[in-house]
């Protein structure tokens, strides 16, 4: 599909409806790394509202003014003292709002085809812009795209200012105040008075820094859609189980992630109705214990493997068999890790800022591919759960000790970055008229070995894996028969 199908029909500033108080704001050493990354790109597509777009447009402009007076900072600009420090400055200088057209594209030509559209791209605005430039550039700029019979709003946000966690909540309070609430349901946190503020200052080239990877190269994007029958069944194959899932649900996933998971919903069922999900909770643990309990009580036997780390797993042996290298090729898997809840203190989980750090697995494509999937599995779960408070503050430690901008991209050909989550909240985006059709992503930071895990539409345990790799890699993918017979579709 042609990229140039896309027109802008206007551009204007939105301002918070209230002037903000707060005060500047120090990047984070999880928030400096990211300045030399291209802005965040997410959005979603929706059906046409039942009104016309000038309304549509008055909505979403007077919906992001309220909702920039509950995060000043995206309304507000970089800025970098006389000592090197960063910070954000919240001047509510406010955000750009762009009106595009795509009036020739219909729903079905960016769903129907295997591989993601290119059209997507013009979706976006800043792009491939490098999140330094909110020294001079908005933080924040939100472009509403008209369809044939839709539309798609996209927001793009510096990386240096938000991670996935806080860009969601933003995104969820915009639709939040769209569709007319006059309370948002889940307030940031802006404290800065934890480990991640560093007293280390980021020496910046002139110009400021450029990405670390080529954005030039040939690749292809395509989603790859997990059913939670699918997941399940390769989880339960990755540990060994009969079967642990008690009428589909994981009961011991659910509990165990409860106390971590910033999106639980203030309002939690009450008396009897709280008491029945928590009674059938803990009886469905104790089932699944009984069922999936190891033939053999080994001291050294390895927690149990989740359903996310499993499908990485997979796909970590699948992209090294397409990539074709020899056994002795070392191979990377990256993750993304939030720390919020690995820190102690905790850090509050909606805390607005970057809070992750990339941890790596290596292994050689020989050690991959001759290995089991519970080993490759084994291999990512032992470094995820060893990254508690010591390896954060560690982290923390060796960055301060040589201060730069975080290596993104595929610098030797074997490595892979999972970013994103399938946890973050993405169809709750609800700005009035329904539920997202799709939730795509632009240009902005995307090489070969580059993945983003999404929730599948249906929820329930869904996945949908947005692999970005080389064509050849690509086509090694798809004709994986280890890897494809746990895809159920493309989103």
């Amino acid at each position: 599909m042609r990229s140039d199908l896309v027109t802008i029909v206007s551009k204007c500033t939105v301002i918070p409806e209230k002037k903000s108080d707060m005060g500047d704001l120090k990047l984070s050493a999880s928030d400096l790394p990211m300045l030399s990354c291209h802005y965040i790109q997410k959005g979603g597509l929706f059906t046409r509202p039942p009104f016309p777009v000038d309304s549509l447009l008055s909505l979403l402009k007077k919906a992001l003014s309220s909702a920039l007076v509950h995060f000043p900072p995206l309304a507000g600009r970089l800025t970098t003292d006389d000592h090197g420090y960063v910070y954000i400055t919240c001047n509510d200088a406010g955000v750009d709002f762009f009106h595009a057209n795509a009036g020739n594209v219909f729903i079905r030509d960016l769903l129907s085809p295997v591989h993601v559209p290119d059209t997507f791209k013009e979706f976006f605005a800043f792009d491939r812009t490098v999140s330094y430039d909110g020294h001079f550039r908005p933080i924040l700029a939100v472009q509403v795209t008209e369809l044939a019979d839709g539309v798609f709003i996209g927001c793009a946000v510096n990386h240096a200012v938000t991670d996935g966690t806080s860009f969601w909540n933003f995104f969820n309070t915009f639709a939040e105040l769209s569709r007319g609430l006059k309370r948002i349901s889940r307030a940031p946190c802006f404290e800065r008075d934890s480990v991640l503020i560093s007293p280390a200052v980021l020496i910046v080239p002139q110009g400021g820094p450029k990405v670390t990877f080529s954005g030039d190269e040939p690749i292809a994007e395509r989603i790859f859609s997990f059913s939670r029958e699918a997941i399940l069944k390769l989880k339960s194959k990755v540990n060994n189980q009969k079967s642990s899932w008690i009428g589909g649900i994981d009961a011991i996933e659910v509990l165990g992630k409860q106390s971590n998971d910033p999106w639980k919903p203030e309002q939690k069922p009450s008396g009897k109705v709280a008491s029945v999900l928590e009674n059938w909770l803990r009886n469905a643990v104790s089932v699944s214990v009984s069922v999936s309990k190891p033939q053999t009580d080994s001291p050294n036997q390895t927690a149990e493997i989740s359903s996310f780390q499993s499908l990485s797993a997979l796909l970590w042996r699948a992209v090294t068999r397409a990539r074709k290298f020899p056994p002795s090729k070392t191979t990377t898997f990256r993750m993304a890790v939030n720390v919020r809840h690995r820190l102690e203190p905790k850090l509050e989980p909606l805390y607005f800022g970057n809070a992750i750090q990339s941890v790596p697995t290596y292994a050689t494509a020989g050690e991959v591919l001759s290995r089991d999937l519970r080993w490759c599995a084994e291999q990512l779960n032992k470094n995820v759960k060893a990254h508690d408070d010591d390896m954060v503050r560690k982290f923390v430690g060796d960055w301060e000790s040589s201060p730069k901008c975080f290596p993104l991209g595929n610098f030797d050909g074997a490595m892979i970055t999972m970013g994103s989550s399938p946890r973050f909240p993405m169809y709750d985006n609800d700005f009035g008229w329904g539920r997202p059709m799709a939730i795509r992503s632009g240009r902005a930071n995307k090489f070969d070995g580059k993945i983003s895990a999404f929730p599948g539409r249906e929820g329930g345990g869904t996945v949908d894996l947005e692999v970005i790799l080389s064509p050849e890699t690509m086509a090694g993918l798809e004709s994986d028969s280890e890897f494809m017979q746990y895809v159920t579709g493309w989103a």
